[in-house]
């Protein structure tokens, strides 16, 4: 199999080479690395020369400057990336972040994964964040989702879900497509990502907004975010918080923001989410 990675990278002079670096000392490697330049003004594209100049498989492209927006920015960056390249020449396309550092052997698992299994559609490792000089479980997500920093598609797969949805949520709304078009979401859990930078830091939204905003555009009705921001309310202990997050979901109800889902497919995501709930607490 042959890999697609594109790395989308907006002023991460910091970390990129971490990332560049342990694409270089990959066992498998047969890939080719597409940087995305978007927007930045720092050093970034100084550390990209680096690499395209000596290793062919490196390639890069700059974007101009655009507004950070959770989600739909940097799915943007690698759709521009994507069209660079005849996804007919690669079999596994990928979505990285500039900011992490894999295993040596972290495209080889990858690989020796699809190739053993064909109904897997994505696959990908854990991360992991460094606290007090130990690297620990990122445990922000269940260890079934592959999360956004390290998605490795099927091409196949990648197709049948129409690619990446710029918008907020577009990390799980490929999850739950994938599923209901029979493909499997697998984490292998003995590949330990190091995430370098913790996400977030850079959003200018609040964590209420953002919440309100994510389960809209994830497509969820009002009973299923009710539910879900009742979920991060208790995590908080606080009442205001689900108030907070209840009005941001009703705005851009109101206001009629467009989603970059069909109507059909947020069917499928209500109808997953009511599985879930139905299971959780009913045991259906």
């Amino acid at each position: 199999m042959k890999f697609l990675i594109i790395i989308p990278a907006h002023n991460e002079q910091d970390h990129l080479s971490f990332t560049l670096n342990s694409l270089l000392q990959q066992c498998f490697r047969d890939f080719k690395v597409v940087v995305v330049n978007d927007g930045s003004t720092d050093k970034t594209s100084e550390v990209i020369k680096k690499y395209t100049d000596v290793d062919s498989r490196f390639e890069t492209i700059d974007l101009e400057k655009s507004a950070h927006q959770p989600g739909s920015k940097v799915v943007n960056a690698f759709k521009n990336g994507l069209k660079t390249q005849n996804i007919d020449n690669f079999e596994v396309i990928c979505k990285f972040d500039a900011d992490i550092i894999l295993n040596d052997n972290y495209l080889s698992e990858i690989e020796k994964a699809f190739t053993n299994n064909p109904k897997y559609g994505l696959v990908g490792g854990l991360l992991y964040i460094e606290k007090d000089g130990n690297w620990i479980y990122e445990g922000n997500s269940n260890k079934h989702h592959v999360r956004g920093p390290m998605k490795a598609y099927r091409k196949e797969c990648f197709l049948d879900i129409g690619g990446l949805r710029e918008t907020l949520g577009w990390d799980n709304i490929d999850s739950i497509l994938l599923k209901n078009l029979g493909w499997e979401e697998v984490v292998l859990p003995e590949l330990q990502v190091k995430l370098i930078k913790v996400k977030g830091a850079d959003y200018t939204m609040k964590s209420a907004d953002y919440y309100g905003r994510y389960f809209y555009f994830l497509g969820l009705n009002r009973f299923l975010t009710y539910v879900a921001a009742a979920k991060e309310v208790m995590k908080l202990k606080s009442p205001s918080f689900l108030f907070q997050i209840i009005s941001s979901y009703e705005k851009c109800r109101s206001q009629n923001l467009e989603l970059k889902i069909s109507k059909d497919e947020k069917k499928v995501i209500n109808e997953q989410r009511w599985n879930m709930f139905k299971k959780k607490w009913f045991k259906i």
